[in-house]
Parts: C-alpha cells; sequence; structure tokens
C-alpha cells in the first residue's frame, strides 16, 4: 500500500511540474548524429524527439521526455543547432524549447508566439522565428542570460511586419530561411506565392518574389540560387490552383531564372540540398534530385515503396551535410510509429528505424 501511495504521488508531481521545475531524470553522452523531431498528432499533444547516433546506428525515443519528464507538447515543428544548444519549435505549443544537445537537458524556452514554424540566427543574440498565423515574424534573443546563468531565457525583441495589404487571402505565413549576404529570404506557403526579403540591418521587409502557388520550402546553393518547390494549391482552394514546379532565383538579382513545372497532381515539397551545395533533392511521392548546374528534370533518386498510396509515404526528408547521407521520413499512416529510412549517396540503404508519430524533419549534430 505504501509503495502504491508513492507512486500515485509521484504522478501528480510529475504532472504538476512547470517548465522551469524540471528535474533531469536521464543524459546522454556526446555523439554525432540527428535529431527528428514528430510532429505527433495535431491537438494531441503527443509530439516527441528522437536521436539518432549514426556510428553505432542506435536510436533514442522521446528523448525529451525520458531526460526531463515533461511532453515535448502539441506539433514539434521543426529544430535548428546552434553551438551545444538545440531549439525545438513547437507549432501548435506556440514555444522553442531549448536543451542541450549532448545530454537532451531542457535550458530554457522562448514564450509569446503565436504559431511558429522556423528558427533562423543572425548571430550571437539574434535570431528570426517565422510565423504561420502572427502575420510577423519575430525577432528573439535566443540564448538570454544563459552565458551567465546558464539558463537559456530567450525572449522575443522585436517583430517584422510582413502583412501582405494587397491580398484578400492570407496574409504572408511565413516559413524557412536562408541568408545571402546581409538579406534572409524566406517562403511563404498558404494561400501565398512569395518569397519576402528581409534585410537583417534594419529588421524589415525591402522586396518580395512571385512564384508559383504555394511555395513550401527553399535552399540556397553554392552559386547563391535559391531554389524553391511548390505545391500549386488544391482543386477547390479559395485562393486556386495551379501547376506545382521548382524555381530558380538568383539572390544577388532576386530575379526569377528557371521555372519548372510538373503534373497537376504532384504535390512537391521538403526541398534540400547536399553539403557540397550543388544538388538538391525533393519529395514528390518520390524523391527527386537534379544538379543545381542543369537545365534538365529532376529525376527519381529513391522510389516510394507506396506507389499507390495518396495518404501517408514519404513525408520529411533532408541530407546529412557532413556524411551526404540521404535521411527519408515516411509517416505511415500518422497514426501508429514512423519510420526513417538512411541511404547512401549513391542512393544505397543503410539503416531503417522506428521513430515517433509522423516524423517531419531532421537536424544534424556534429561531435567536434
Amino acid at each position: 500500500m505504501k509503495i502504491f501511495t508513492f507512486l500515485i504521488f509521484l504522478i501528480v508531481i510529475i504532472s504538476c511540474m512547470k517548465d522551469e521545475d524540471i528535474k533531469t531524470l536521464d543524459t546522454r553522452i556526446k555523439s554525432s548524429g540527428v535529431f527528428i523531431t514528430n510532429e505527433g498528432n495535431f491537438m494531441w499533444g503527443n509530439a516527441s524527439l528522437s536521436y539518432y547516433n549514426y556510428e553505432n546506428k542506435e536510436v533514442k525515443n522521446d528523448v525529451f521526455y525520458n531526460t526531463n519528464a515533461l511532453p515535448l507538447g502539441d506539433v514539434a515543428q521543426s529544430m535548428a543547432i546552434r553551438d551545444s544548444l538545440g531549439y525545438v519549435v513547437m507549432n501548435n505549443s506556440a514555444k522553442i524549447y531549448i536543451i542541450n544537445t549532448n545530454t537532451f537537458e531542457y535550458v530554457g524556452k522562448i514564450t509569446g508566439l503565436t504559431s511558429p514554424r522556423y528558427i533562423h540566427f543572425i548571430n550571437k543574440h539574434k535570431a528570426y522565428v517565422s510565423d504561420l498565423y502572427a502575420k510577423t515574424i519575430y525577432v528573439v534573443d535566443p540564448l538570454g542570460s544563459f552565458e551567465t546563468t546558464g539558463v537559456a531565457d530567450g525572449k522575443i525583441t522585436g517583430r517584422i511586419d510582413v502583412t501582405n495589404h494587397s491580398s484578400d487571402f492570407y496574409q504572408h505565413p511565413t516559413e524557412q530561411m536562408v541568408q545571402y549576404k546581409n538579406f534572409v529570404f524566406t517562403n511563404c506557403w498558404s494561400y501565398d506565392n512569395k518569397i519576402l526579403v528581409i534585410d537583417t540591418n534594419t529588421d524589415q521587409v525591402v522586396d518580395s518574389i512571385s512564384v508559383l502557388k504555394q511555395p513550401t520550402s527553399l535552399i540556397i546553393d553554392k552559386n547563391h540560387k535559391i531554389w524553391t518547390v511548390s505545391d500549386g494549391g488544391y482543386e477547390g482552394s479559395p485562393y486556386g490552383q495551379d501547376y506545382p514546379g521548382l524555381t530558380c532565383i538568383d539572390a544577388k538579382t532576386r530575379k526569377v531564372e528557371k521555372t519548372y513545372r510538373f503534373n497537376m497532381e504532384d504535390w512537391p515539397q521538403e526541398i534540400c540540398i547536399n553539403g557540397a551545395k550543388n544538388r538538391l533533392f525533393f519529395v514528390n511521392k518520390h524523391i527527386y534530385t537534379m544538379p543545381t548546374d542543369t537545365s534538365a528534370m529532376p529525376e527519381i533518386f529513391i522510389e516510394s515503396p507506396h506507389k499507390d498510396v495518396v495518404y501517408g509515404g514519404f513525408y520529411g526528408l533532408d541530407i546529412d551535410p557532413y556524411t551526404n547521407d540521404v535521411y527519408v521520413a515516411d509517416a505511415l499512416d500518422y497514426v501508429q510509429q514512423g519510420v526513417v529510412y538512411r541511404y547512401n549517396a549513391e542512393a544505397e540503404p543503410v539503416d531503417t528505424f522506428k521513430v515517433g508519430i509522423t516524423p517531419g524533419a531532421f537536424c544534424f549534430k556534429r561531435d567536434k
């Protein structure tokens, strides 16, 4: 009876813990590897963080919860690393958790956001956070007093207005970000067709570039060309539907140089680039690739095992910039644990492992 009472007491204490009261229950050693953000299901609060050590092929699931006795939250959208800190962007929980990437310990958070998507670092004490609904890009101090207190009490320090006054539709929802010199480029996906240009010296939108409808993601190559894939919208959308495709923009002139149109039933997403920044990859049911210095159409690099399935299948994609291994996330049915496939640069299978529900993004860690 005493043991039962103690267990009930322990469960109550843990369930009532606030972020600031988190106690470390587990630790990990240093290693090179990759974090996988598992989105979970919208409004279910079952997002999770996995870590894969590619040297020994060991995967650890739920590392945030297992280390800190705290659920990660609702929809883990993305993650980025700066120095030894990892920033896990929680979309529907409207916060960014900050962890020690070597131990997985919670060290702080950034709150006050609306629907954050991605974080992009400008310098040690300045970063941009894109947002789906806020009509603004947040300027944040990602460290706060971490250097003196060990607590990353990040905070919002400014806002960049991205309101589109000329549109009757969605007001510039911002997504991924890349940088050329002092200019950050961000794609506007939902009910939009713009790439916004932000001057990091003034924190102001200084230009916009029109591309195909609904650009889902973007990268920048070694020649300072920005590439984005657009899904074209969907049938019955109030924004309309158009052919999806691939667009190449010169970052210096901000002019569209190439446009590749795909079939109407295609749904391209998750564009990424290799370590040398001379070959791009994206998901379009299968994994496609092409050199950045060609005018030829993209070719299939990895064929999806779900050839005739519309629902589920390849959902996330990224390239390890250190090894050029290709990581593909398979969401399966969005209910059971997802699967990650690892391939080498020649598309040869290397490993397969299970992670959390709806794996969507990767973040690569290098142990120096």
